[in-house]
């Protein structure tokens, strides 16, 4: 079985690493994450973006407020 985890971002570009740190040191092996950028105007579309390219498991979706 797979787990999908959806997180929506705005504007947490300080805790943005904390979280998808966490997510990435579960122990679950089959997991997909998907973030969705919600217009965030601070550097948190960045950080998803160098997330995103680091690992195959975040896809990332922008969306405009």
């Amino acid at each position: 079985m797979k787990i999908l985890i959806i997180i929506p971002v705005y504007n947490e570009e300080k805790k943005l690493h904390k979280t998808l740190n966490s997510f990435l040191n579960q122990t679950y092996p089959i997991y997909q994450i998907t973030i969705v950028n919600d217009g965030s105007s601070d550097n948190s579309s960045q950080i998803i973006k160098e997330y995103s390219k680091k690992y195959k498991s975040i896809n990332y979706i922008s969306k405009i407020n």
